[in-house]
C-alpha cells in the first residue's frame, strides 16, 4: 500500500509538472506571436508620415474622413414608350411616358467653401442633385462641370466653414500600404473599410476610347482590396493620415457587388480635373505626341531590347511636342518628371496631371543609353493655348413654345445619329400640348432631316395641316409625335 501511494504521489507531481510546462510552453508561443506582430511597425507612409509604434489605428483618419464624406443622390427623368393610336392621321407612334429615377452615390469635399469631387457616373444626366452631409445637413448642388474621360464630376454646395480632406500625392502610395475607403453603400451612410494598396496603373477599359472623336480616356486606376460596393462610386480613398488618394469609382465583380478589387482614380489626376473646371469650366487636355505601346518579353526580343519597363515609341504626330523634342521611333519613355513609367496607363497618368504649354523633363532610352529631354506638351490641335468653355448657341421658337441647340460631335455619336437638335426648355406651346418632354432631341420633321435651327425653323415656315415630328430621347427611347399646326 505504501508503495501504490508512493507511485500515485509521483504520477500527480508529474501531472501537474506537465500542466505547467506547458502552459506556460502556451504563454511564451502567444506571447512571442504578439512580439513578432509588434515588431513588424512602425509602418513608414509614402507621404512622409509614421505610424506609432504598436497596433495600427484608423480612427483619426476615419473620423477625419467620414465628415468630409458626402451622400449625394440624384433625380433623372427617365422616358419610357408606349404604343398609340393617332385616329386623325391614321398612323401609331410612341408616347413617351415619364418616370422618375431615384440614384445615390457618394462625393468628397475638397474645400471648405463647398466644392465637392463625385464621378461623373454618379451624376450623369441628373436633373436634380441633392447633397447630404454626415451631420445631415441637406443641400441642393450645381454641377460646376464634368469630365467623362476620366469619370471626375466638380460639384458645389452654398456654405462656408466645411469640414474638408486634404490632397495627398498618389505618386508616392506604394503598393502594400494602408489605405480606408470611405462611403455611402447601398445607402448605407459614413461607412468605412481597410484594406491595402493592392496595385497601381490599372487600365480595365471601362472608359470609350475614341481619338477621331476627341475622346482620350484616362486609366491608370490605384486597386484596393479595401470593400466596395454600389454607392460607394465617388466616395473617398485616403491613408492612414486621412489624405485623399483617390476617388473610388469601380469594382472587378461578376455579381455587382465587392468581390475583391476595386479601382480608385488617382488624386493627382483629380487634383487637376478639378482645378481646370473651377478656372476655365472645361478641361486643359495636355498631349506628348506619340503613339506608343507597352513592351512584354516577345516584343523586346524582336526589337532587342534589354529592359521590359516604359514604354516603346512606334509613331509621332506630325509636328507633335515629341517631335519638336526629338523623341524619336525606337526610343523608350521611362520616366516623366523624375516619376518612373512602367506601363502606357502610367504614362497616360503623368501627362494628364499637366496642360498644354508646360514644359516637362521626359526620359528615354536610346541605344542603350538614357537622355533626358524638355518637351513643351500641346494641346490637340497641335499647338500650347488653352481651349475655351464651348458655348452652345440656344435658340427660341416662340411658336412652338421651345429652345434649342445644337449637339457637338461626340454628343451625336453617343446618341448613335448623325444629326438632331435638343429641346433645352419648353413653355405652354405646341410642342407642350404634344407631350414632348425637355431633352427630347428632334432629328426629323415629315421625314426631313433636322440639323440647325433654320432648317427647322424653314420647313414649318407657313406649314398648315398636320406635322410629324420624330426624334430621341437621352437613354435612347425613339419618340414620334404628331400634332397639327
Amino acid at each position: 500500500m505504501k508503495n501504490l501511494s508512493l507511485v500515485l504521489f509521483a504520477a500527480f507531481i508529474g501531472g501537474m509538472t506537465a500542466i505547467y510546462v506547458e502552459k506556460n510552453l502556451n504563454q511564451q508561443e502567444a506571447d512571442s506571436t504578439l512580439k513578432e506582430y509588434k515588431i513588424k511597425s512602425p509602418i513608414t507612409l509614402t507621404s512622409g508620415n509614421t505610424l506609432p509604434t504598436g497596433t495600427i489605428d484608423f480612427t483619426s483618419a476615419a473620423e477625419t474622413s467620414v465628415n468630409a464624406v458626402v451622400h449625394v443622390k440624384t433625380i433623372t427623368q427617365e422616358i419610357t414608350n408606349n404604343l398609340a393610336y393617332d385616329p386623325f392621321h391614321m398612323f401609331y407612334f410612341n408616347q413617351p411616358k415619364q418616370r422618375i429615377q431615384q440614384s445615390s452615390g457618394s462625393g468628397v469635399i475638397i474645400s471648405k467653401d463647398g466644392y465637392i469631387a463625385t464621378n461623373n457616373h454618379v451624376i450623369n444626366g441628373a436633373s436634380k442633385i441633392e447633397v447630404v452631409l454626415n451631420d445631415k445637413r441637406t443641400y441642393t448642388a450645381e454641377l460646376v462641370g464634368a469630365d467623362p474621360q476620366t469619370d471626375v464630376a466638380l460639384l458645389k454646395i452654398k456654405e462656408t466653414d466645411l469640414l474638408y480632406l486634404s490632397y495627398g500625392n498618389s505618386d508616392l502610395v506604394k503598393v502594400g500600404e494602408w489605405a480606408l475607403a470611405v462611403g455611402n453603400p447601398f445607402n448605407l451612410t459614413s461607412t468605412v473599410t481597410a484594406g491595402i494598396i493592392s496595385a497601381k496603373g490599372r487600365n480595365i477599359n471601362i472608359f470609350e476610347n475614341d481619338p477621331a472623336n476627341g475622346m482620350f480616356p484616362i486609366e491608370s486606376f490605384i486597386q484596393t482590396d479595401a470593400a466596395v460596393n454600389p454607392g460607394n462610386s465617388g466616395g473617398a480613398l485616403v491613408n492612414t493620415n486621412g489624405e485623399l488618394i483617390g476617388i473610388n469609382t469601380a469594382i472587378a465583380s461578376q455579381t455587382g457587388s465587392y468581390a475583391g478589387y476595386a479601382f480608385a482614380i488617382p488624386v493627382n489626376i483629380v487634383r487637376k480635373i478639378v482645378a481646370d473646371l473651377i478656372e476655365f469650366g472645361t478641361i486643359q487636355r495636355a498631349f506628348i505626341g506619340v503613339s506608343i505601346r507597352d513592351i512584354d518579353a516577345k516584343f523586346a526580343k524582336e526589337q532587342k531590347l534589354n529592359a521590359l519597363n516604359g514604354v516603346y515609341v512606334n509613331g509621332l504626330n506630325t509636328g507633335g511636342a515629341a517631335e519638336d523634342a526629338g523623341i524619336k521611333i525606337g526610343d523608350v519613355i521611362t520616366k516623366i518628371e523624375g516619376s518612373v513609367i512602367k506601363n502606357v496607363p502610367e504614362l497616360q497618368e503623368q501627362v494628364g496631371k499637366f496642360r498644354p504649354g508646360d514644359k516637362i523633363n521626359v526620359s528615354v532610352l536610346r541605344d542603350e543609353k538614357e537622355i533626358v529631354l524638355p518637351v513643351i506638351l500641346k494641346n490637340k490641335d497641335g499647338n500650347t493655348t488653352f481651349v475655351k468653355k464651348e458655348e452652345k448657341e440656344i435658340v427660341s421658337i416662340q411658336s412652338l413654345g421651345a429652345s434649342f441647340e445644337s449637339l457637338s460631335p461626340e454628343e451625336l455619336k453617343k446618341m448613335s445619329i448623325t444629326n438632331g437638335l435638343r429641346i433645352t426648355k419648353l413653355t405652354n406651346g405646341k410642342l407642350a400640348s404634344a407631350g414632348i418632354k425637355q431633352g427630347f432631341i428632334i432629328t426629323s420633321i415629315d421625314r426631313k432631316k433636322v440639323t440647325s435651327v433654320q432648317e427647322l425653323s424653314n420647313y414649318l415656315q407657313d406649314k398648315a395641316g398636320g406635322v410629324l415630328i420624330e426624334g430621341v430621347y437621352p437613354n435612347g427611347v425613339k419618340a414620334y409625335y404628331g400634332f397639327g399646326l
